[in-house]
């Protein structure tokens, strides 16, 4: 936790802050950086999903039956398109039974404000792990959460996940959604005039992709 954004969690373990270093570089190809997204994704994952509660059910085991702890309940992975797809294969690989869901959304690019053109959730969604690689000026995760709760989903179960977010999207989202939880690898210095995360590391999504080089301004 930050004195200063009580709802955020920095996740600075040894190997998240080496891996995020090495996608920083501008020099990473893309099928690294891929590989990257996926690794932190796990590694996050296991701090994402701590408080995650359990019930116990029978089981026999080759010498006796025992009560034994799963899951209570169902974890649903949400991915902000299109850079949070990498993320959340690492989720994935964590948790294979998870269910998926998807929310498309852009940055105009004279406005800054986001544009919803996809949403597809999965019907009892349970826990929420809603996940983007940036949190940059806000406006995204918070429309995201909106989205969320307009489906009937409480704040309560929604945890949002990214790699690196901005003071100035903190402070946003922790204003307009004070109950979910935010967990980052980094929280970076401050937006440009152009609300570039500085130093930041570019677009996740082109950098994913492959689609542009060069520094582009993220949601």
């Amino acid at each position: 936790m930050t004195s200063r954004f009580p709802t955020l969690t920095l996740l600075d373990h040894p190997l998240i802050q080496h891996k995020l270093s090495l996608m920083r570089d501008r020099t990473t190809r893309p099928v690294l950086f891929r590989q990257l997204l996926r690794e932190i994704g796990i590694l996050m994952g296991y701090e994402l999903t701590r408080d995650l509660t359990l019930k116990t059910r029978p089981i026999e085991t080759p010498m006796t039956t025992m009560d034994a702890p799963f899951l209570a309940g169902p974890v649903t992975l949400v991915s902000i398109l299109r850079a949070g797809l990498g993320m959340t294969e690492g989720l994935r690989e964590l948790m294979p039974d998870a269910k998926e869901g998807h929310i498309g959304l852009f940055r105009d690019p004279e406005t800054h404000q986001p544009r919803e053109y996809f949403v597809k959730l999965p019907a009892d969604p349970g826990r929420v792990l809603l996940v983007d690689p940036m949190l940059a000026t806000g406006g995204s995760a918070v429309h995201a959460v909106e989205v969320l709760l307009d489906r009937g989903i409480a704040a309560r179960d929604i945890r949002f996940l990214c790699l690196i977010a901005a003071p100035e999207g903190v402070e946003r989202f922790a204003a307009a959604c004070p109950d979910v939880p935010i967990l980052a690898a980094a929280l970076d210095s401050h937006l440009d005039e152009n609300a570039y995360i500085i130093p930041g590391l570019g677009d996740a999504g082109d950098r994913l992709y492959g689609t542009e080089h060069g520094k582009t301004a993220t949601a």
